[in-house]
């Protein structure tokens, strides 16, 4: 039984309030399964990169012990590239630079080995490439997580759409959830995205925290407050891996699990924001994860006496 995640490996340079990098690894299937191996011990990864990404990058990957025979490298070629600034508030940013290469043209590979997959996370690439994933697999997995964007939404939903009728989980942001659905309230977006397709939806909130809806139940997670926000880049990839990676380990696919996952998944996450791109995530104790988790609790634990 494996969990199989498809996304970006790539490059970014980033610049916040708090200073600037230069290059610095990044992409979706980076954050998610290095924040996923914290909890589940059996990941692969489906990518592409260019010769440039290096063995010293790449083993920010294996050495979590992640499975990368789906990662292909291509030779002369150069890999993904993202450049952004953040606003001040640092929930807005403006692109500088984006660099496709060789995503430009990626054939998604899904190798023999992993056909065993059990848990499949679908992160932000075209909707054509995460159909193309799925429809590679000899058997449906167990669960099947999306992550998407508004930007697909804008140029390819009829492909969106197709996709979201083949998966269990949707993880989107409160605009993306309202442009998605034309509906504000984000009670009746998540009831209309759930008619799509989906079983369960997640919508983050950012600061404030992340909803899930499903079983006609809805779950409000909260955001741990935090002095200081460096990058909020790959938080919600982050978050992603998190998520998926606590219900692979319990392997039991409930509300009540559900609801597990999206704590681990936003306490994952706010690791993630306190230094720029992956660093603060490469290097996690047990004691780490367990104090950031308690901390999460306590925010809403509480007790009404009548």
């Amino acid at each position: 039984m494996s969990l199989v995640i498809i996304g970006s490996v790539a490059f970014d340079a980033i610049e916040t309030p708090f200073g600037k990098t230069d290059k610095i690894v990044g992409g979706a299937a980076t954050y998610a399964s290095i924040s996923a191996s914290y909890l589940f011990d059996n990941i692969k990864i489906v990518g592409v990169i260019g010769e440039d990404f290096g063995k010293e990058n790449l083993n920010k990957i294996t050495s979590k012990g992640i499975d990368i025979e789906g990662l292909q490298m291509k030779e002369g070629e150069k890999s993904f590239f993202w450049s952004g600034k953040y606003h001040n508030d640092m929930n807005s940013r403006d692109t500088l630079v984006t660099e496709l290469n060789v995503l430009a043209d990626f054939n998604p590979l899904i190798p023999d080995s992993y056909q065993d997959c059990q848990y499949l996370l679908l992160g932000n690439l075209t909707p054509q490439v995460q159909l193309q994933t799925l429809e590679r697999f000899k058997k449906k997995p167990k669960l099947v997580v999306l992550d998407t964007m508004n930007f697909w939404m804008d140029i390819a939903l009829d492909d969106l759409l197709s996709v979201l009728k083949k998966v269990d989980v949707l993880t989107i942001n409160d605009e993306e959830a309202r442009q998605l659905s034309g509906e504000y309230s984000l009670v009746k977006a998540a009831n209309k995205i759930l008619t799509m397709g989906p079983k369960y939806l997640i919508i983050k909130k950012g600061e404030h925290g992340a909803l899930l809806f499903g079983e006609d139940q809805i779950f409000s997670a909260p955001a741990l407050p935090l002095a200081d926000v460096f990058d909020p880049t790959g938080a919600g990839d982050t978050f992603a891996g998190g998520f998926i990676g606590y219900l692979a380990k319990v392997g039991s696919i409930t509300f009540n699990n559900m609801k597990n996952a999206v704590v681990f998944g936003s306490a994952l996450a706010s690791f993630c924001v306190e230094k720029f791109g992956t660093e603060r995530i490469e290097d996690l104790s047990e004691e780490d994860i367990s104090k950031r988790i308690n901390s999460f609790v306590s925010l809403s634990q509480f007790n009404i006496k009548r």
